[in-house]
């Protein structure tokens, strides 16, 4: 798979049109299974096709199984700056029930072992699930707080159709997600979250300030980006394309010089309600100050119930969610869209 994803990079040297890397993402599965060397192999792939700015964000995902200190160490040596840990629970029935391969012991000890070497450090957590009371969840999220981890996103749980658990749910073996019981949770978070002094930047990202994911705040802010391997999805500000999911097919094809992908273009209606949605999720808000008066006037339009309901407010030029309305982003972001 490594040799694959060396030959996609050169066959792909010329996507990105030459423009300076200033994140690196080393995640999309599980490679922190692969050896230093062959991490080495890849960063080094990308430093020799593409300029990486001096002080590049460069992140590897793990789960707290793959964590040792030789690791990481390793993963330092070779430029490793941030961790993104996924940690989900530091309850042991939480953990089985989501079919995690880690146990809480090694949830916590991961963490100890990252802080002593890494600073910048991520971790995900997951709320809204039938085993989890809010004394649980407030024990989870004052674990890593308390662990002095900078960055915590945070997803409610969601059943995927034709998943085990979405057929668990259906034969009465689990029991249903309650919408109410994650909407609590996720008020909750933020409140404790934001007594503790971290930034509420993106619906399900919080970080102390200065550790802001660089990377993640690329896709909000629509920059082109460049992704490799099965499953992988790049996009030039254009369109977007995804490779294929097949690991055979994938290998295969790169070995032919060709490299498996589906494409979309995307239409200026598009580009404008991807980057409605994309927006309204950030801190930051929509920024209305650059857009066509028409489009604004529309946005002003659909937006007025929202404003009037307490779950949008303007500022500077902006239209933000306010806490509540964080509960309701997708559905609002839709009532924006124009066609």
């Amino acid at each position: 798979m490594v040799a694959a994803l060396l030959g996609e990079a050169d066959l792909r040297k010329d996507y990105l049109r030459g423009e300076a890397l200033e994140t690196i993402y080393l995640g999309g599965g599980t490679p922190s299974l692969l050896e230093s060397e062959e991490l080495r192999s890849i960063l080094k792939k990308i430093r020799s096709i593409h300029t990486v700015v001096a002080d590049a964000e460069i992140t590897l995902e793990t789960n707290p199984d793959d964590i040792t200190e030789e690791r990481l160490k390793g993963w330092q040596d070779i430029g490793v700056n941030r961790l993104s840990i996924g940690v989900q629970s530091f309850f042991e029935e939480d953990l089985r029930w989501m079919n995690r391969a880690h146990s809480a012991g090694q949830a916590i000890r991961s963490l100890e072992l990252a802080v002593n070497i890494f600073s910048n450090i991520t971790m995900d957590l997951i709320y809204g699930h039938p085993l989890l009371s809010n004394e649980k969840w407030k024990k989870n999220v004052d674990t890593a707080i308390s662990m002095g981890i900078p960055h915590l996103s945070c997803y409610a749980l969601t059943v995927e159709p034709k998943t085990p658990l979405q057929k668990m749910i259906k034969m009465g073996k689990v029991e249903e997600v309650n919408s109410d019981k994650q909407s609590e949770q996720f008020l909750l978070l933020m409140q404790w979250l934001g007594d503790a002094g971290y930034e509420h930047y993106e619906i399900s990202n919080f970080a102390k300030p200065g550790f802001r994911s660089r990377h993640n705040s690329s896709y909000w802010q629509g920059k082109a980006y460049l992704g490799l391997g099965p499953s992988a999805h790049s996009f030039d500000g254009n369109s977007r394309q995804w490779n294929v999911a097949n690991n055979t097919i994938y290998i295969d094809s790169i070995a032919k010089g060709r490299v498996p992908f589906e494409k979309e273009e995307l239409t200026p209606v598009q580009k404008i309600n991807e980057h409605t949605m994309i927006s309204l999720r950030t801190s930051e808000g929509l920024d209305l100050s650059n857009m066509k008066s028409e489009v604004k006037e529309e946005w002003m339009k659909r937006a007025g119930v929202h404003l009037e309901r307490g779950l949008l407010r303007m500022e500077n030029d902006h239209l933000v969610l306010t806490k509540e309305g964080k509960l309701f982003a997708d559905g609002i972001a839709a009532d924006l869209f124009i066609s």
